[in-house]
């Protein structure tokens, strides 16, 4: 009798034992199948967002590099007048617009976003990750143009071919930039950062 007993009392051990292996592993596979279901959810919403070519139209980007451009403009002929009326030679007033190019190609991003309530020290990093490869290539094509043109340089803001180089140098960059601004939305990066603050 206390054989038996023995013997019952080790089967029941090791029919617990059993119950107790049992139970760790469906509790380890159902968090598995439900973290992957997780991260399939997740893949699923991250490739809707960020779908190549889908969500990127030329519009968009375009009025991304206008945005730029009007900046950009507003700086340069800015430079322009001051450079003649202090009488600076070619160079530095150059120098002076592509400067002002880009603290006015700044100023506008940080004032839309200003205005959505971010504070400016995170509006400041929206607008120099936002705009500075979208300036940098168009003031880059745009003097380019300025520069190569017989005369252009030398012409006074009195004279027609100031103006005709000019509006044609920024009609050069625009064509140019708006490409750049396409691939780089497409990447979540350049104007795409600045549209999360205004949804």
């Amino acid at each position: 009798m206390q054989h038996d007993a023995h013997a019952h009392h080790e089967h029941r051990q090791g029919h617990a034992g059993h119950e107790g292996q049992a139970a760790p592993q469906d509790h380890t596979a159902h968090p598995g199948h439900h973290d992957h279901g997780d991260h399939q959810g997740h893949e699923g919403h991250a490739g809707h967002q960020h779908t190549p070519g889908g969500p990127v139209s030329w519009s968009m980007a375009a009025r991304a590099t206008l945005h730029c451009l009007t900046g950009c403009a507003i700086g340069e002929i800015l430079g322009m007048i001051i450079g003649t009326a202090f009488g600076w030679g070619n160079v530095p007033t150059m120098i002076l617009a592509i400067v002002l190019a880009f603290f006015f190609g700044y100023a506008l991003t940080l004032r839309g976003i200003l205005a959505a309530g971010v504070d400016f020290r995170t509006a400041f990093k929206v607008a120099l990750a936002a705009d500075t490869l979208s300036i940098a290539v168009m003031e880059l094509i745009d003097n380019g143009v300025i520069a190569l043109w017989p005369g252009a340089m030398d012409a006074h803001l009195d004279e027609p071919l100031f103006w005709i180089v000019l509006a044609l140098s920024l009609a050069v960059a625009f064509v140019v930039t708006t490409p750049v601004n396409k691939w780089m939305i497409g990447r979540g990066k350049g104007h795409a950062v600045v549209h999360q603050y205004h949804h």
